[in-house]
């Protein structure tokens, strides 16, 4: 099974490369960034899509011919519809979403970003995300980039993941270190 990771990634690394490089070449860097967003969104909401791209029970002619409709539906045209396209092609569909993820990545250490994943128990406010940014580019020295998601099992607080560093404020957490401690005690 890790082996089997692994290979994606490798792919889906190099395809993202690939695309970086030569959206920089052709100077539509924040077209790509666009439409592989919007084409995330699309793949987030439609269980449909989900399968077409992660099935490998339809053909290459199968899942092009699909894919084409949905890019020419969603508006999703230039070099990201023909990267995907491409993709499709070569039978590597299944690993767009690891293409796009590695697209980010690139695309933000090339820029001298930092991506940060944030947890919160509630949605954060622009205010909130504000201030949590200012705080992590104190901290870090870098600008760092906010994707934040919500889960209500946490009950409160945030968890944060910057790089390596986690830090975890959840309720949800301090709960269950309480729960351990009264273990230990009684």
């Amino acid at each position: 099974m890790t082996d089997n990771v692994s290979l994606i990634s490798g792919v889906a690394h190099r395809y993202a490369t690939a695309l970086l490089d030569l959206s920089e070449e052709q100077g539509s860097v924040a077209d790509v960034e666009k439409a592989l967003e919007a084409f995330d969104k699309l793949l987030q909401d439609s269980a449909d899509l989900r399968r077409l791209v992660e099935s490998p029970v339809f053909s290459a002619d199968e899942q092009l011919k699909a894919l084409t409709a949905v890019l020419n539906k969603a508006g999703v045209t230039g070099l990201a519809a023909n990267f995907l396209k491409l993709a499709a092609k070569n039978r590597r569909l299944f690993a767009v979403p690891g293409m796009i993820a590695a697209f980010r990545a690139d695309l933000a250490r090339r820029r001298g970003e930092v991506p940060a994943d944030v947890v919160s128990a509630a949605p954060l406010s622009d205010a909130q995300l504000s201030a949590l940014a200012d705080a992590l580019n104190a901290t870090t020295g870098k600008k760092v980039v906010i994707s934040s998601k919500v889960d209500p099992s946490l009950i409160g607080g945030l968890v944060v993941k910057v790089g390596s560093r986690m830090i975890d404020t959840s309720l949800k957490t301090k709960l269950n270190s309480l729960k351990f401690a009264m273990k230990e005690v009684g």
